[in-house]
């Protein structure tokens, strides 16, 4: 009853909607003037006038960008990563939560198990033996390189399985007196009820596949293989001449350096900000009932 609050209650909803306001506009704040300077000209990003809104507005950055093939089979190379990495992320975590999440009485083993999964958490077997695992199982300079090594994440298989066992046990009883399996109950029952956990371990899922780069640079041995992050860190921050021709070398004087990495830089970001909207009325959900152990 919004009439009978106090002052002091006013001023603190008040001041609550602007502190929140505040850290909303800083966060967004890098995101709209990455914006700002793609959108300018070369010699104005460069002469340091773009704060949050275009000065002498042009297209010619992504005109540049998406000219580019490199750049377009990169981009493909992440959208295979992320599509193929979440798939089989997700259908892994889900058949491994579920007999997790089981009593010790039903599933004798569980406990066991979980210290296993959580031993690799703290501790891993380093780089070397996993790029040379890698390299002996043939997926050097292949997308299942980047999908593979990482598709069971610990971190969403715990999630995951807290959050089946906040579920009521009547559900899966009722389930098995109806003469369903565990096949049956977990994709009929479990799933379709999971689906705010589901989406908070996909949303982890495809922001670190698409955010990744470091493995790219690592198990792929040929440029035209890189993803689209890896792609990026080469001419962005160690400048890999190798993808740079002698038109595109003219065009970036004309564009500016600083106009060029913006465009390229959001358009990186730009799949992950157009997805985050969608799911993130499950993501506290999520987390919370799938973080907390009854």
């Amino acid at each position: 009853m919004r009439h009978n609050l106090t002052l002091g209650r006013r001023l603190f909803l008040i001041g609550n909607a602007v502190f929140l306001a505040l850290i909303s506009f800083a966060c967004l704040m890098p995101i709209i003037h990455i914006l700002a300077i793609s959108l300018s000209s070369g010699a104005a990003a460069s002469a340091g006038k773009v704060l949050l809104w275009p000065v002498d507005f042009t297209t010619a950055a992504y005109d540049n960008v998406f000219g580019k093939p490199e750049y377009l089979r990169a981009f493909w190379i992440s959208v295979q990563r992320v599509v193929l990495g979440t798939a089989i992320s997700m259908f892994l975590t889900i058949l491994t939560a579920y007999p997790l999440s089981k009593d010790p009485r039903v599933f004798r083993m569980r406990t066991f198990y979980v210290w296993i999964f959580v031993f690799t958490i703290l501790f891993s077997g380093g780089l070397i033996p996993w790029y040379m695992t890698i390299k002996t199982l043939g997926l050097i300079d292949t997308v299942w390189a980047l999908v593979l090594p990482g598709a069971l994440p610990v971190f969403n298989v715990i999630l995951l399985l807290n959050f089946y066992r906040s579920l009521p046990k009547e559900l899966e009883e009722s389930a098995r007196i109806d003469g369903a399996g565990h096949f049956a109950t977990l994709w009929k029952i479990y799933a379709p009820l999971s689906l705010p956990a589901l989406a908070t371990t996909g949303l982890f899922t495809v922001v670190g596949h698409w955010n990744s780069w470091f493995d790219g640079m690592i198990l792929m041995n040929h440029p035209d293989k890189y993803p689209l992050q890896t792609f990026l860190q080469t001419i962005i921050i160690n400048m890999d001449f190798r993808f740079i021709k002698a038109q595109d070398a003219e065009l970036l004087v004309k564009l500016s350096d600083r106009t060029s990495k913006a465009a390229q830089i959001f358009v990186a970001a730009f799949p992950v900000l157009l997805v985050y909207p969608f799911l993130q009325r499950f993501f506290i959900k999520g987390i919370v009932m799938g973080s907390v152990k009854e």
